[in-house]
């Protein structure tokens, strides 16, 4: 077997195949959460806590050169202040919360669906070969 056939008998298995789509749909459905909390869910935060975007949500630390009151993230940087920049940190682990949840209940259901597969009674076997022949024999001395 030559390297190629065994690199194709590795991509084609089921588990790198599922594992591709989870790595594809995985990015979509950050893009999708990353959109619910910048778009929907981080303008009411920002509204309760001042207004602003919540990203330029900022302490300083250490002034910088030119005063020690700005008005932006990006003001205070050009400066030369340190800063805390606390905002894009508290929206980040939002994000997170949200995939965490949503992952965790997409696995609850999946194990949920597994244990009623599991919990479904087996078919009953088929009769051996020893079960047919006394089952026809039975046929034959009832006529």
């Amino acid at each position: 077997m030559g390297l190629w056939s065994d690199f194709k008998k590795f991509a084609v298995k089921g588990n790198v195949m599922d594992l591709a789509v989870a790595v594809v749909i995985g990015g979509a459905f950050g893009k999708i959460v990353s959109a619910l909390v910048n778009d929907i869910i981080m303008p009411f935060i920002s509204m309760l806590t001042g207004g602003g975007k919540f990203t330029d949500n900022f302490l300083v630390l250490k002034p910088g050169k030119e005063g020690d009151v700005y008005q932006t993230l990006a003001q205070a940087k050009e400066a030369g202040a340190n800063v805390l920049s606390y905002g894009n940190f508290v929206q980040t682990i939002v994000d997170f919360v949200i995939i965490a949840f949503s992952i965790f209940m997409v696995i609850r259901v999946m194990e949920k669906m597994k244990k009623k597969e599991e919990e479904k009674p087996a078919a009953p076997p088929a009769p051996s070969s020893t079960d047919k022949l006394l089952m026809e024999i039975r046929d034959a001395l009832k006529k």
